[in-house]
């Protein structure tokens, strides 16, 4: 089993955007201090859910603080990014860092961004097969053109190719796919591509969702251990709160994530006026604390296991830093590693990434 964060760069009331970035980055190096398996990053445009507009640009500078731990997005929005340029970059981190880098790409959803940014709403609705299919070929071929609805140009070499990569991921940066519902299921499995599944989701979702998965794959002709070898990529996203009893970590964050979620997802605004409900931020916050581990390690350990067990799930992308405060979350982080991991069986230092040893969004 491999745990990681996951790491939105929260905006709390009474919190500046500085304070946010900063406690990100400083809960991601004790990642690595605390022997997890990876970091993955959110990223999102305009409101205080998150304050990190892009991913793989806060990756880069991950990439260079650490030495062995992952470091993903949890995603990349493609409908608002030139998939050459996000392939560009995803291969530049993938040779500089050893192997280190993961690509997780989105969807999204039809927010303002895509006004902002000049892609529209059709890249939303009907563009995003086009933009992963040619960012697909870009991570895997030499010479790419593109003659499709919305991309179109000559034959342009790859530099730097990511199959030329010295490192032990030498096909090029991992990729996986946000999936929040049953389209970008069957999206990312006729691909061949393993799935970021969403924290809102409990396990008989997972469930379900990976099982359509796999006989999406097997149907479009991907070989039987071709399927079993991508479905052990899949990733679950999820909070986490390590306390001396449930209730007690309950509280930590029933405090904090309210305020949190009510002021960022209402600063959501669509593209086209389109109405989006937003969530009960109490509601939402008591249904992630039942759906995750949320309490002593014991108890922790006991869900992580349990969602595997249901679901066939190995990678686990953690929010940790709930309670919004730095040294909080520092000391969440820490105790996941030295206090939780050992009960999965894995020790803290032990949870190196599989790549250094060898819309939609998660949220």
């Amino acid at each position: 089993m491999r745990v990681g964060t996951f790491v939105l760069a929260a905006q709390f009331p009474g919190q500046g955007q500085g304070e946010a970035l900063h406690r990100a980055v400083r809960s991601a190096t004790a990642a690595e201090e605390a022997g997890l398996d990876a970091v993955w990053l959110a990223e999102h445009h305009f409101v205080p859910y998150g304050t990190c507009p892009s991913a793989v640009t806060l990756a880069a500078y991950l990439l260079g603080r650490t030495r062995r731990i992952g470091v993903g997005t949890a995603v990349s929005v493609l409908p608002t990014a030139h998939p050459v340029a996000l392939g560009e970059q995803a291969a530049l981190l993938h040779h500089t860092s050893a192997g280190r880098f993961t690509l997780g790409v989105g969807r999204g959803g039809p927010w303002v961004d895509l006004e902002v940014f000049g892609a529209g709403v059709e890249a939303y609705e009907e563009g995003y097969p086009e933009s992963l299919d040619l960012l697909l070929r870009w991570l895997r071929e030499g010479r790419v053109g593109a003659d499709g609805p919305r991309y179109r140009f000559r034959e342009v070499a790859v530099v730097p190719r990511p199959a030329e990569a010295l490192a032990a991921a030498a096909d090029g940066p991992p990729v996986v796919v946000a999936c929040t519902s049953e389209g970008s299921v069957r999206l990312a499995a006729r691909r061949g591509l393993p799935m970021l599944l969403g924290m809102h989701c409990g396990d008989d979702e997972k469930a379900r969702l990976t099982a359509l998965w796999r006989r999406e794959a097997l149907a479009a002709g991907w070989a039987a251990a071709t399927v079993e070898t991508r479905a052990a990529e899949h990733v679950s996203a999820g909070v986490v709160q390590v306390g001396p009893s449930r209730a007690e970590a309950a509280e930590v964050l029933l405090k904090a994530m309210p305020g949190w979620l009510r002021q960022g997802l209402a600063a959501h605004v669509t593209v086209d006026g389109r109405h989006r409900a937003m969530r009960d931020p109490v509601a939402y916050t008591e249904l992630l604390c039942g759906l995750h581990p949320v309490g002593p390690p014991e108890l922790c350990a006991e869900r992580l296991a349990r969602t595997s067990e249901r679901t066939g799930i190995q990678r686990f992308a953690l929010l940790a830093e709930g309670s919004g405060d730095l040294a909080a979350t520092e000391a969440n982080v820490h105790r996941l590693g030295a206090e939780v991991l050992p009960l999965l069986g894995t020790g803290a230092g032990d949870g190196a990434s599989t790549a250094c040893a060898s819309g939609d969004s998660p949220c």
